[in-house]
């Protein structure tokens, strides 16, 4: 064999040598990231999730995307604004729901991991009927009804179709872009595909 084609098989060796590392290296990264992604993206709950998200017609991986931003799945956490529970429902939320199911039950229940889901998922779908877009019905979940209205007096605030498209409070806005992204993530992760 000549030198020039001991260099070329040589240097062809090499090169799928290194295609073959990367492509394993990439196929180890990928598997880590999701495995990682698994991980900060639970299901806990899973039986009331499935449940109300089944019965209020809302999809469950918006019900995990709002447990994992407004409380990371502690049913105990109460926010600084005085939101409870798992979904982060307002006392004030909450007695405006109760004037709607007509159940009379103390704010303390929201701590039940049961009820919080319940009543968090009917608002998600109560709102959902009146606006139709998710992106309005997070903000008026975080902000409340009154406030977003207001916003969306405003045309700058709005689309053509008066959808809500700017949100200007920067705390309602980061936490609808926080949970629109883990929506994504959630979908991705369990529902797609499956």
């Amino acid at each position: 064999m000549d030198m020039k084609f001991k260099n070329a098989v040589h240097r062809s060796v090499i090169i799928i040598t290194i295609l073959v590392l990367s492509f394993l290296i990439g196929y180890v990264y990928q598997a880590i990231g999701h495995k990682m992604d698994l991980k900060s993206h639970p299901r806990e709950y899973s039986e009331y999730v499935t449940k109300y998200a089944a019965e209020y017609g809302v999809p469950e991986y918006i019900v995990y995307s709002v447990i994992l931003e407004g409380s990371d799945f502690q049913s105990n956490y109460v926010s600084d604004d005085g939101r409870i529970g798992l979904m982060q429902i307002s006392p004030e939320s909450f007695r405006w729901l109760l004037s709607i199911t007509k159940e009379d039950l103390d704010t303390g229940i929201l701590y039940d991991p049961d009820t919080n889901i319940r009543y968090g998922t009917y608002m998600l779908s109560h709102l959902y009927t009146q606006y139709n877009r998710w992106k309005t019905v997070l903000a008026i979940y975080k902000a409340g009804e009154n406030t977003v209205g207001m916003w969306m007096q405003s045309s700058s605030n709005v689309d053509s179709n008066g959808n809500l498209t700017k949100i200007p409070d920067k705390s309602v806005e980061a936490f609808v872009s926080a949970v629109e992204k883990q929506m994504e993530i959630y979908r991705e992760l369990y529902y797609e595909n499956n």
